[in-house]
């Protein structure tokens, strides 16, 4: 499949784009009638920018989006716990779809999932097209069988034929995993050559819990002890951090994933953002899930992140639009090894085309800037995912259906 985009707007200037396979191929004027591609896009009102990357999501809980609201986390985790008891593999897999439609329309090409019944979550990957890890969950209550029935999944699945799908051991957090089952995960990741996610320094209950179980170690401090961290860890929220875990954090290459809009409506406190940029952390960015969030709209994480570090931390310079922009596309993609984020020949063609007649982008003094602080994603018209359409003119194969079958989950 090839594609060329003709007079679209890249960094302030027109020019041509050329997608050949999963790449792009060619930046500049380029004669349509010389390439003779599968289809060509009028890049005429449009603008070029790289996709978005969604680092932490549990994705099917968008079915219990607005059934727990107003908790702090471990109420709230305990009241979900009991509803996502019912939830079938079947449910996961509408769930999965309905997220997947979320992020597709607001420019997501890749998002890391943790969550349960992973065949169903692969099933509807699959057939929606888009980029993912898919974290499969450990938690020392789900018993031995099924940890062994885990880590024999990742056995088998950890060279899949579809490089756009990826796996990773999950340990829930530390507060539902033992040492010895973190060390597992790890040495099964390792061993495969896989990606692990965790939870990690979340509340202030978790570290206060972790030091006094273990001698006044952090969360960070115990998982290094363990020795679990290295440059394929994604942590997710690392709200709480001393400097001696930032330290560690940077040393390790561990990649932290900031969720401002899920730390802020479970009341779990805020990242330090001038901490984790003063020790040179990876950081990336996550919407969480749908029940602690309520959307999967990187967009709004952007914007969300940007403002709550400058009046958290009395700045208006400590992230900058272009900063976040940076977190949501090419650090998350940096994060999963991927060489995308960026619009350049060579790199995976991963892009959105952005709406420039749209009135939350008039007028684009600054398009990072309008993207960041104004866009919605009413403002995105096209979704380029490895050099497949996933959305055009704001249309999404399905999506009709796919809202049908989710609206039923609540009669269940």
């Amino acid at each position: 499949m090839s594609v060329l985009i003709k007079n679209v707007l890249l960094e302030n200037s027109k020019t041509d784009v050329l997608i050949e396979g999963k790449k792009f191929s060619r930046i500049g004027n380029i004669d349509s009638l010389s390439v003779k591609a599968d289809r060509i896009i009028d890049g005429t009102d449009l603008a070029l920018l790289p996709a978005f990357y969604n680092l932490h999501t549990h994705a099917a809980m968008c079915l219990l989006r607005g059934f727990c609201e107003d908790l702090p986390l471990m109420p709230w985790l305990e009241t979900i716990w009991k509803k996502e008891a019912v939830m079938t593999g079947e449910d996961i897999y509408d769930g999965t779809r309905l997220a997947v439609l979320e992020m597709i329309r607001s420019g997501t090409v890749f998002f890391a999932d943790m969550y349960w019944f992973h065949q169903d979550v692969l099933r509807a990957v699959e057939e929606m097209g888009i980029r993912c890890n898919i974290g499969v969950t450990f938690m020392d209550n789900l018993g031995e069988k099924t940890i062994q029935d885990n880590f024999s999944f990742l056995d088998q699945y950890s060279k899949y034929g579809n490089d756009l799908i990826t796996f990773a051991p999950a340990p829930h957090a530390i507060y539902t995993c033992s040492g010895d089952l973190y060390k597992r995960c790890f040495e099964n990741a390792e061993k495969n050559n896989l990606f692990m996610q965790t939870h990690l320094a979340e509340t202030v209950t978790e570290t206060e819990d972790c030091k006094k179980a273990h001698q006044g170690m952090t969360p960070v401090e115990y998982l290094d002890s363990l020795g679990v961290l290295s440059d394929r860890v994604i942590a997710a929220h690392c709200v709480h951090l001393t400097p001696n875990d930032a330290k560690i954090l940077s040393q390790r290459q561990v990649t932290a994933v900031h969720n401002p809009c899920s730390n802020m409506k479970l009341s779990s406190g805020v990242f330090n953002m001038p901490l984790a940029k003063a020790n040179g952390m990876k950081i990336a960015l996550g919407t969480d899930g749908c029940s602690s969030n309520n959307n999967l709209s990187m967009m709004e994480e952007m914007k969300t992140a940007a403002l709550l570090a400058k009046v958290r931390f009395d700045s208006t310079e400590v992230l900058s639009a272009k900063e976040v922009y940076d977190m949501a596309t090419v650090n998350g993609a940096a994060a999963y090894g991927l060489n995308a984020g960026r619009i350049a020949e060579g790199a995976d063609a991963d892009c959105i085309l952005v709406d420039m007649t749209n009135e939350r982008l008039t007028p684009s003094w600054n398009l990072i800037y309008n993207m960041v602080y104004s866009a919605d994603s009413s403002c995105i018209d096209t979704v380029i995912s490895a050099g497949k359409i996933l959305m055009e003119h704001r249309h999404v194969n399905n999506e009709e259906e796919i809202i049908a079958k989710a609206r039923k989950f609540i009669d269940k």
